[in-house]
């Protein structure tokens, strides 16, 4: 009798790594495969960096409050962003989109004018891609291919004892944003008539809608001559990407709950909700900030840096990650963030 076991039981990254379990690099050019934010290839003097993502209708998105143009712009800073977590810069696009016959000519080419606005504003091309009917919603998923000196990469594995943990930016704005958007619609579903309430929000709407790769950061780590000794992407929650640089990188952490950076309306808006803003910046999804650590030399280099926060510091393994509370306590670190199955 053959067994059947649940994705759901595993979880997102069960599943990937037992996949991942049955594959071997097998060219001398595959530098590395799965289990970082891109593949790596050796082209010469750089490396080649390849990542993909899927944006699924009803999953990643809700088009009752996702503008078209908006997911297209969307789609493509969450793959130029998985290309920045390696210390890269994206240089080309492919777009693969699967769409049914609800969605008009026009519909479709507003999706790629958002495309099309945020190739411009990452300097990418759009090189290719394909296009199929589907029976279903919209699916979206785009390849992005970009490089990164061969001294210069950043993967997840490599991060040192007592190095220096820094975030860009603020956090769980666009997890608070997405749980305004539901709101609204409800209100709007239960009564259309009601104006939705949104004034003074437009920040953490924005995160949600519009996210930014930080690849404004990658340039700044550079001309400060700092290179990150592990970096990801903060995608599914602080705390979960936390957790994947110290499992690679056979490491624990300890991190500050005073030193994370939480701006004022995701703060005030998640007191709205009744939500911990503190959970929310760890384990709220989609903020697309850089979650890197540094040597303690390169540590003068930012400490005085607008958007970049120190947060903590890697520990022995076996200390386990932490976090230090304001009172001064500290507790086991919880990865809560988003769960795909």
């Amino acid at each position: 009798m053959t067994t059947r076991t649940e994705i759901g039981s595993i979880g997102e990254f069960g599943l990937i790594n037992r996949l991942k379990e049955k594959f071997s690099l097998e060219n001398s050019s595959s530098i590395k495969g799965i289990g970082d934010d891109a593949g790596v290839i050796d082209i010469g003097d750089h490396y080649l960096l390849v990542s993909t993502d899927i944006l699924i209708e009803g999953i990643h998105f809700d088009l009752s409050f996702m503008p078209l143009k908006h997911l297209g712009y969307k789609a493509v800073a969450v793959n130029v962003s998985d290309i920045a977590a390696m210390n890269g810069l994206a240089e080309q696009i492919t777009v693969t989109i699967g769409i049914s016959n609800r969605f008009s000519v026009e519909a479709i080419e507003e999706i790629y004018e958002g495309i099309k606005m945020a190739c411009a504003n990452y300097k990418v091309d759009l090189i290719g891609g394909d296009t199929s009917s589907t029976t279903g919603g919209l699916i979206l998923s785009i390849t992005a291919v970009g490089r990164v000196a061969k001294d210069k990469i950043a993967y997840r594995h490599t991060a040192s004892e007592n190095d220096i943990i820094c975030v860009t930016g603020d956090l769980g704005g666009a997890y608070v944003g997405l749980q305004l958007l539901h709101r609204e619609k409800e209100v709007f579903l239960s009564n259309p008539e009601m104006q939705p309430e949104l004034e003074g929000k437009s920040y953490i709407i924005g995160r949600q809608l519009k996210p930014e790769a930080r690849t404004d950061i990658i340039h700044e780590l550079a001309d400060l001559h700092i290179v990150p000794t592990s970096m990801i992407d903060v995608s599914d929650g602080v705390a979960s990407e936390l957790f994947h640089l110290c499992a690679n990188s056979n490491l624990g952490a300890v991190i500050y709950e005073d030193h994370l950076p939480i701006d004022g309306v995701t703060f005030e808006t998640a007191v709205e909700f009744n939500l911990d803003p503190i959970t929310c910046a760890l384990n709220g999804g989609e903020d697309y900030e850089l979650l890197f650590t540094i040597s303690r030399d390169d540590f003068e280099k930012i400490k005085k840096h607008a958007d970049i926060f120190y947060i903590g510091f890697m520990t022995k393994k076996e200390n386990g990650i932490r976090m230090k509370l304001k009172s001064g306590s500290e507790i086991p670190l919880q990865a809560q963030g988003w769960k795909h199955f």
